[in-house]
């Protein structure tokens, strides 16, 4: 888990990043279907806006509260009618809020046990979720509008950090890779990180792999969209942006099964 300072700073990074990408969108741009299924760039960008804007001046006040999602749907009707530049603005003085609420934090709020939208957590581990649905969204939008994006930096770490310690329930139950082998992810470009794998009797995550049965090889934003469920794989493939080395059949199931969310 990473402390307040490094997972503030990166949801704050965030919320930047989205008021520079959607500063110029033009008409047609926000109109773009994104990554995302059935949500346009717009779409992304209420979604941003509504979970912020539920989440300002709210901390869980007990273990089982859950966030408090059942306003989204009331967000959501109040900015339908709104022109793209409109939404931005309106998402410029929510995020302007939710910063305020966020450099008042404690580390006694962060340490807050309460429901996260992954299960029962604390509210800092809830701000690194939150990191996370940034910087997949973002990419929603930036891929299909082909505008580049800085993939570094402690943001990326986070969101990485969301698949990572996912990694023993995708190889065991998603690639399926048999008892007695093991996998080693390098993964390269914005964030290099190796993530190692092996199943014993059930797969789990491992320090390091110095002979893997199979070692993928992709660049980190590849990896993550493919755990997302974002991009098709066979396009990956062809690329060139996953690849693998070792047993070839469990290299090809492992890149086209990383899909663990959407």
């Amino acid at each position: 888990m990473t402390d307040r300072r490094t997972t503030l700073s990166a949801l704050t990074r965030c919320y930047d990043d989205l008021e520079a990408l959607i500063t110029d969108l033009g008409h047609e741009e926000w109109a773009t279907p994104s990554l995302c299924p059935d949500w346009t760039v717009q779409g992304v960008v209420t979604h941003l806006a509504g979970v912020e804007d539920l989440l300002t001046g709210w901390l869980p006040a007990a273990a089982d509260e859950p966030p408090p999602f059942q306003k989204m749907g009331s967000f959501v009707a109040a900015v339908a009618d709104l022109s793209g530049p409109e939404l931005a603005e309106r998402t410029r003085e929510i995020l302007a809020r939710r910063s305020e609420d966020l450099a008042g934090l404690t580390d006694d709020d962060m340490a807050r046990p309460g429901m996260t939208p992954v299960g029962p957590g604390t509210y800092g581990r809830f701000m690194n979720v939150r990191v996370f649905d940034f910087w997949v969204h973002q990419r929603d939008i930036t891929l299909p509008l082909g505008r580049p994006t800085d993939d570094s930096g402690s943001a990326a770490e986070i969101a990485l950090d969301e698949v990572h310690q996912s990694m023993g329930y995708i190889v065991g139950k998603k690639i399926g890779l048999p008892d007695g082998m093991s996998i080693r992810f390098d993964l390269d470009g914005g964030i290099s990180r190796q993530i190692a794998v092996a199943v014993e009797g059930r797969a789990g995550l491992v320090d390091t792999l110095d002979a893997p049965s199979v070692t993928v090889q992709a660049d980190t934003t590849t990896f993550i969209m493919l755990a997302c469920g974002r991009i098709d794989p066979q396009a990956q493939i062809d690329a060139g942006r996953i690849s693998w080395t070792g047993n070839d059949e469990w290299g090809d199931q492992a890149a086209r099964n990383l899909r663990f969310t959407m």
